[in-house]
């Protein structure tokens, strides 16, 4: 087991999926060693986000896999942004946990955001070599973005659809095939 926080999530053995899987948070998720897992890390701020997760998602809909979303459904905005509040901390820990589980973080910097969480989370995961980031011109912070990915070789796309073709390419690298991104 990797990963288990408060039985949220395991991996365990067993044949990867013949397709594309998404969870979506705070649901448990199970994934053995031979399934590519990706998180969706990135803008959410609804009414300003686009949602990004949903078009990702659909284009890696072919691929095989698990994709760990955490645009929760029944998000209320409402939730006192507490370690005391039992439903804001289960979304934090979810999406940690699933972090650290992923073999690919896709990070989406949405240039109508501020995204203060993303940022955090860039911070976390900067020395992982898990992240692909995404932060079109635009964004308030993007001279921030570009210097830590360079300081870290952090591979970055100029767009969703560039996005996407990189997490190809790293699932390509992560089941057996050759890369450049394996050897560094």
């Amino acid at each position: 087991m990797l990963g288990l926080r408060s039985g949220l999530a395991m991996r365990v053995w067993g044949r990867a999926p013949k397709k594309m899987k998404v969870v979506k948070a705070p649901n448990k998720y199970y994934a053995d060693s031979k399934t590519i897992t990706i998180f969706l890390a990135g803008s959410i701020e609804m009414g300003k986000a686009e949602n990004w997760q949903k078009n990702l998602t659909e284009m890696l809909k072919k691929q095989r896999g698990l994709i760990l979303n955490p645009r929760r459904d029944d998000w209320d905005s409402s939730w006192i942004q507490s370690i005391n509040n039992p439903k804001f901390r289960q979304q934090v820990e979810w999406e940690l946990t699933a972090q650290n589980d992923a073999d690919i973080i896709a990070m989406y910097f949405c240039p109508e955001t501020k995204s203060p969480i993303t940022l955090l989370e860039l911070g976390l995961f900067a020395k992982s070599k898990k992240l692909i980031v995404c932060c079109p011109e635009g964004y308030w912070r993007k001279g921030n973005v570009d210097i830590v990915c360079d300081d870290y070789q952090i591979d970055q796309a100029r767009n969703l659809k560039d996005l996407y073709h990189r997490i190809i390419y790293r699932i390509n690298c992560l089941t057996g095939g050759d890369c450049f991104w394996c050897r560094t």
